[in-house]
């Protein structure tokens, strides 16, 4: 299968991706991704809803103290590190960009405890731009339906982005994410109605 035949697939099994996590400000965005690693979305949105009544600022969130955070984002996992993150990227976006989240992938990366992953969906989520963004659902689909071979997340986003053109990047991650977290799971996946089984290296060895 070619791109287009593959996103047409992806088209009629989820023409309308929606990010499932919820936030008002590209900042809070920010909070949420760099929340969501190793956790589901479902947990980090009880989490945020909770946290942004009164910290859903980077003005408002720096005045919160590290052990105070954790007690709120404890359920998220890794809570001691991603107290960590969200404040040091915080610092760092007060003092380097008075408190705005930049919109590009570059400037993303430049603030502390903010990975490629992390920039790739907050530029294609909050600012609508051209990115994949490779979490562990991206991976699994990329290397069984054979688009990527490798455990890397970057060069997978490479040979991704090498495959599909540009202009489909933004709705593709969205639609791969949801694809991996609802059909091609890990565990169980839905093979039976899946209309990659002829591409699917996992469904040809098992």
């Amino acid at each position: 299968m070619n791109a287009q035949e593959i996103k047409n697939e992806l088209d009629k099994l989820l023409p309308n991706p929606k990010c499932e996590l919820e936030y008002q400000t590209p900042y809070q965005l920010l909070v949420a991704v760099i929340l969501s690693a190793q956790c589901t979305d479902k947990r980090v949105c009880i989490v945020t809803r909770e946290l942004f009544k009164e910290y859903g600022t980077p003005e408002k969130m720096i005045t919160l103290p590290q052990e105070k955070l954790e007690e709120y984002i404890h359920s998220c996992g890794f809570y001691h590190n991603k107290s960590k993150n969200i404040l040091s990227m915080t610092k760092d976006l007060l003092e380097k960009y008075n408190g705005q989240v930049p919109n590009s992938v570059e400037k993303l990366t430049t603030l502390a405890g903010v990975g490629k992953k992390t920039a790739n969906v907050v530029f294609a989520e909050a600012f609508g731009g051209d990115a994949i963004a490779v979490d562990t659902h991206v991976l699994r689909v990329s290397n069984r339906l054979g688009l990527a071979s490798t455990k890397d997340p970057l060069k997978c986003e490479e040979a991704l982005n090498k495959f599909f053109p540009q202009k489909d990047w933004g709705k593709l991650h969205l639609q791969l994410v949801h694809f991996g977290r609802y059909f091609c799971k890990a565990q169980k996946p839905n093979c039976d109605n899946c209309p990659f089984q002829k591409i699917c290296i996992d469904y040809h060895n098992n």
